[in-house]
């Protein structure tokens, strides 16, 4: 009666029996593979898959090759790209080889992990490249007219212009200024304007980009300053040593002492030379001049974006304010010596701030002034 669908055979029992046993052997089987696979490998973190702990964890791997010792946190840190950013150890380490004599060479291992390093695409990755690159830049750009190969130091530079240029689509960057000839959108009046001319006032902050294979001397100072650009924009993220680093860079390229120009005792911007011999004037301009380059309008601009964000920032830290302050005093000179209007406009300008905010530091509300005259 086999036709009978209601009628059910020996043999078809077992054979469901069968089939029942060997989809819960295999069930079973793959739950013990899956526990024995996360009680094999219990100093790994859950975040395994993770692509960005993959090439986190791989960079910080490949640095035992370069450096004499890597902090063992970073191998077990469940952030290694964040623990590779903060890292005093391997920031004096960095700081370190990137200043010997014979860094940036087209075979320097630190230079070909930076490279590598930002070529990962991993943003976290790109903070760790970035918050070297005071460093990098400030060597590069002393020697740089000493002539010697340093094709190390402009692949990254190279990598770090490609990446910016290929997130603006190579355009410029631009500001709309108001036009003061045409009256406020909040204001109503009947009087005509002069100018009827609807355009708007637009500003370049950044010239468009060009892809560049190679660093040329009539390029450097355009590759060079897109890369403090994109430093610029991620700076809130990267730690206050770095920016203390620009700071120091930033003084070593102006090649002029600006502590001349201290507002204090001595008048508004301070009289050169007040208490010093001839001789310890003359010593501090040639000591001063080391170290220093050209500093085209593409160049200074970035720079002072970087050290009104160091003046006026989040970071309550006295060494990178004071820093910063020297850093500006001594562009505001060298921008005197060049007899450059706009870098002195710009720089004067940071001065003057840093003094308004000084003076509102040291103001006390609660004193009374000592006057004959009664205000009502």
């Amino acid at each position: 009666m086999s036709d009978d669908p209601a009628t059910t055979t020996p043999s078809s029992i077992s054979d469901d029996n069968t089939d029942a046993t060997a989809t819960t052997a295999t069930a079973t089987d793959t739950a013990v593979a899956d526990d024995s696979s996360y009680s094999t490998k219990p100093s790994r973190p859950h975040i395994t898959w993770c692509d960005s702990y993959t090439k986190a964890q791989s960079a910080v791997d490949s640095l035992s090759s370069i450096l004499p010792h890597v902090p063992p946190s970073l191998s077990s840190s469940e952030t290694p790209a964040t623990s590779l950013l903060h890292d005093p150890e391997i920031a004096k380490e960095f700081s370190r080889l990137l200043r010997q004599p014979d860094s940036g060479l087209g075979d320097n291992n630190l230079c070909r992990w930076l490279y590598d390093t930002f070529q990962t695409g991993q943003p976290a990755l790109h903070l760790v490249v970035l918050r070297f690159l005071p460093i990098l830049a400030g060597v590069y750009l002393s020697r740089a007219s000493l002539h010697k190969p340093l094709a190390g130091f402009e692949a990254v530079l190279l990598a770090l212009y490609a990446h910016e240029t290929t997130v603006r689509n190579g355009q410029a960057i631009t500001v709309s200024i108001p036009d003061l000839s045409h009256s406020s959108i909040y204001h109503e009046t009947t009087k005509t304007p002069k100018n009827t001319a609807t355009e708007l006032n637009i500003a370049v902050l950044s010239p468009t980009l060009e892809p560049h294979g190679t660093v040329r001397s009539t390029r450097r100072a355009r590759i060079v300053g897109v890369a403090l650009e994109l430093y610029y924009t991620k700076i809130s993220q990267l730690p206050v040593d770095s920016k203390i680093e620009f700071c120091e860079f930033c003084r070593i390229w102006a090649g002029e002492d600006g502590d001349v120009y201290k507002d204090g005792e001595n008048g508004e911007m301070g009289l050169p030379g007040l208490g010093e011999s001839e001789g310890e004037i003359e010593e501090k301009k040639e000591k001063g001049k080391e170290g220093r380059i050209n500093l085209p309008w593409e160049l200074l601009q970035p720079m002072l974006r970087i050290l009104g964000h160091c003046l006026m920032g989040p970071d309550k830290s006295k060494e990178l304010h004071e820093a910063a302050c020297c850093a500006c005093r001594s562009l505001y000179a060298r921008s005197l010596h060049d007899i450059n209007p706009k870098a002195i406009l710009a720089t004067g300008s940071l001065l003057r701030l840093v003094n308004m905010t000084s003076d509102l530091d040291n103001f006390d509300h609660t004193d009374i002034p000592q006057t004959n005259l009664i205000a009502l």
